[in-house]
């Protein structure tokens, strides 16, 4: 099980799980510098990282031993993803968040109906990184990574916290329906 780095992108290319896991504990620190120095933030760098192997995997079969040795082979390719990252971020445009008192001020923009008093209710219950990543996502229409990139918090992050929001709400208006039911 003691595989030599010359043949491990060549066994992650043949779809060797023990390769993929090997690769993640042998490369992973290397990976983790080149994304630390192309990001500013550490959660950006854990997106870059997995995006690094993710790239990685589809591509080991291009690794030729005879040209490169692997650890130059996967420092490239990091490298390179970075650079997209930075290309694909660059061509974006600049995000402009939602100003707080847009936000925080749910109830006296809902306050024409009932049931939008209830929603406004239901979301200022909410714990304020869900009210924040919730409105992101769904007021301004943005995406998660979007979101994350504002937020300085990681995509897996913002998905968790949509997400928790969007059940916490259900319940909320779910009881509140109840009540007012007649």
């Amino acid at each position: 099980m003691n595989a030599t780095p010359q043949t491990l992108l060549a066994r992650v290319a043949a779809g060797d799980p023990t390769a993929v896991r090997q690769s993640i504990a042998e490369y992973g620190p290397l990976v983790w510098t080149v994304a630390r120095r192309f990001s500013s933030t550490p959660a950006e760098a854990e997106d870059a990282v997995r995006e690094v192997f993710d790239t990685l995997w589809q591509r080991a079969g291009h690794h030729d031993p005879a040209r490169t040795s692997e650890p130059a082979f996967i420092v490239m390719l990091a490298r390179r993803c970075m650079i997209q990252r930075a290309r694909r971020a660059s061509r974006r445009p600049a995000l402009r968040p939602m100003p707080e008192a847009f936000i925080d001020d749910a109830s006296s923009s809902f306050g024409r109906c009932a049931e939008a008093a209830i929603a406004a209710e239901a979301l200022t219950a909410l714990d304020p990184l869900q009210r924040r990543a919730l409105s992101l996502a769904i007021g301004q229409g943005m995406t998660h990574a979007e979101v994350a990139e504002l937020s300085a918090v990681p995509l897996t992050t913002v998905r968790s916290l949509v997400r928790r929001a969007i059940v916490a709400v259900r319940k909320r208006l779910l009881a509140r329906t109840r009540e007012v039911a007649p």
